[in-house]
């Protein structure tokens, strides 16, 4: 049942836009009596490796192809340097998880300096910092090896690290160098591995896993990008959902999303062949989502494979028992205690107190999917005995279903049992979204696991307008949305073809290359006015194309959002009793504006300090705008 927005307009109100008389306008009134309360856990992020966002995007590692994962591995992306020769060399793996290493062989007679060069993920940013690369090698050599980042055709070098190497054929040893940088204006760089010809002439070495880090978000080791780390934290995200998406579900099942093959040194990680149809290293693995709820202050909802890839029969009956049982091994791994043996695990790899983790959802989409026996059918089963299994071991967890489609749901759903709907969809319907969940029923609350605005290459504004809208609606039903996320997050620019979009965030590697897009700077406006309950308003209006909600946070801070669906600048009164001023921010802007690669401000909010003349607050939202009025 949703909060009421349309009843009779106060005398007093009436009275002063009467007195005003504005041709258009919209009179509200905010009740500063009880309301419902709403989710503390509304905005959060869904992250998967798409569109690079994970390798080469938030993970902070910054060569490609490191360790030659995936199905089809080359030695794409590297270079011999000087006098020498590269192969991918599956004689000598590193470990039984990295099974080949890149050997570079040197001719007899050859002098000077040789090497290998990385090019990236469509470039290397270099800015100024302590960057810190590290590498296996094998093969006899002693003396000094060289790690530069560089111009690829400038020659520039922006930075520049020695070590001094003993190594022998016998064995792979690890080494690191730290290295000072200076801001390369572009991403057109290379990471350079130098070393002494004369002493492997006629022979080889060979290297295994070459890592370059700058400096990591809150210092992690094997953390995150700061560059893409912190824009997601200023939207003060409350939850996290991982690890997907379609990338947990893999096309076939062997090629899921592994949580297991996730932990430990990452020379220990085989990574695999993504959903997205690029290698993913693993690099950043289930510690390091978790590490990462951690450091943003986010509850983790964990997705664990329920039986369905995109290439394959979904699994079910008996067959189903492995793979359960795998689920409830990673939720012990996560919050078990060390008496048990994935609490023992966790704490092996430095975290022996268990994570925060209180939701789990049983796989990605179930109701799409799956060659010769689609995903829909089969799903009752499945979520039944996952939710069953999960609820007896662990009862505290809240267990969600990858599908709000009740056709695809056991009949009756089970008690407790929260439903994930996704939504990408086109403005207009986003619009009339603002009352979908009016009639849902409140037995079973739901994740919008997945949303955003449809068509366009990047968010533009008439789209961003419809997600604040859409927005509100889940704050007049409290009592059924409590998370949502806008999906993709990320995604690396890539000029041969858009993979997915629009993104919240796209980005290239050019140092200052992060495009906030207007649904970023609403989503910002809105997760940024936490509150703890959700108000009625009063008003003479029919919502449209003006919509609001209202909420409290404490006793005394009161935030009004407000939206403008149209192209004609909108005047609102408000009232709120007690309330004499206020913080307002705004952004408007044309319909089909877009913050792009080449123009990445046309949209920004602003804001200023708004003071009540008689007790009511005069806005004003631009066209296709959102505002947010915070009252103390």
């Amino acid at each position: 049942m949703a909060i009421a927005s349309h009843l009779p307009i106060l005398t007093v109100l009436i009275a002063a836009f009467q007195l005003w008389n504005p041709t258009s306008a919209v009179l509200l009134t905010v009740s500063t009596g009880s309301g419902q309360p709403l989710s503390p856990l509304l905005h959060g992020l869904m992250f998967e490796d798409i569109s690079h966002s994970i390798d080469g995007g938030l993970h902070g590692q910054l060569l490609r192809n490191n360790g030659f994962q995936g199905d089809n591995s080359s030695t794409q992306f590297w270079a011999a340097y000087g006098n020498s020769q590269i192969s991918q060399d599956f004689v000598n793996p590193l470990t039984s998880a990295i099974k080949s290493t890149l050997r570079i062989s040197v001719p007899s007679g050859a002098t000077g300096l040789t090497g290998v060069t990385n090019e990236g993920y469509l470039g290397i940013t270099i800015t100024p910092g302590l960057y810190t690369s590290s590498f296996f090698i094998k093969g006899d050599y002693n003396g000094d090896i060289t790690i530069r980042l560089k111009g690829k055709t400038s020659g520039i070098q922006y930075a520049c690290g020695t070590v001094t190497i003993n190594s022998a054929s016998s064995n792979f040893t690890q080494y690191s160098v730290d290295m000072w940088t200076s801001e390369a204006p572009d991403a057109e760089n290379v990471w350079l591995l130098e070393f002494d010809a004369s002493q492997i002439a006629g022979s080889s070495l060979n290297i295994g896993l070459p890592q370059l880090f700058p400096p990591t978000f809150k210092g992690r080791e094997n953390g995150l990008n700061p560059k893409l780390a912190n824009p997601l934290f200023e939207l003060q995200p409350t939850f996290l959902r991982f690890p997907g998406g379609n990338n947990l579900e893999g096309g076939r099942v062997n090629s899921r999303w592994k949580w297991n093959e996730t932990l430990g040194p990452v020379e220990d990680r085989p990574g695999r062949q993504g959903t997205w149809g690029y290698p993913n290293t693993d690099a950043l693995g289930l510690m390091e989502y978790l590490y990462w709820c951690e450091d943003m202050f986010m509850t983790p909802v964990l997705a664990v494979w329920a039986g369905l890839a995109f290439e394959e029969d979904a699994v079910v009956g008996d067959a189903l028992e492995p793979f359960i049982n795998d689920a409830l091994a990673e939720i012990e791994f996560v919050i078990g205690d060390t008496t048990t043996p994935g609490g023992a695990w966790r704490a092996s790899l430095g975290h022996p107190t268990p994570f925060d983790l209180k939701f789990v959802e049983i796989g990605n989409e179930d109701n799409l999917g799956g060659v010769g026996h689609p995903g829909c059918p089969s799903y009752p089963e499945r979520v039944s005995r996952f939710n069953k299994a999960i609820k007896e071991r662990f009862p505290s967890i809240t267990v969600i279903a990858s599908t709000a489609d009740k056709s695809c749901l056991p009949n009756p759903i089970p008690d407790g049992l929260w439903l994930d709907y996704h939504n990408y969809n086109i403005p207009e319907n986003y619009v009339l979204g603002f009352t979908e969940f009016d009639s849902w029923d409140p037995a079973h609350p739901i994740l919008i696991g997945e949303y955003a605005r449809w068509g366009t290459p990047y968010p533009d504004m008439q789209g961003a307008c419809s997600e604040a809208i859409y927005m509100m609606g889940w704050e007049r039903n409290p009592q059924i949305v409590k998370m949502a996320a806008y999906a993709p997050t990320l995604q690396l620019v890539d000029t041969s073809g858009w993979q997915w979009t629009p993104n919240l965030i796209s980005f290239t590697q050019n140092p200052g290359h992060v495009i906030k897009s207007t649904s970023w700077h609403v989503l910002k406006m809105f997760s940024t006015n936490k509150a703890d309950t959700v108000l009625p308003v009063t008003s003479d209006s029919q919502p449209g194309p003006v919509y609001w909600s209202a909420s409290r946070k404490g006793d005394d801070r009161y935030i009004i959002k407000l939206a403008n669906y149209s192209d004609d600048l909108q005047v609102v009164y408000i009232t709120i009793p007690g309330q004499t001023t206020g913080w307002y921010t705004a952004i408007s802007a044309a319909a089909d504006d877009q913050n792009t690669l080449a123009n990445p401000n046309v949209a920004q909010p602003n804001s200023w300090t708004e003071t009540a003349t008689d007790g009511i607050f005069r806005v004003e939202v631009g066209r296709w705008g959102v505002a947010v009025l915070v009252a103390i």
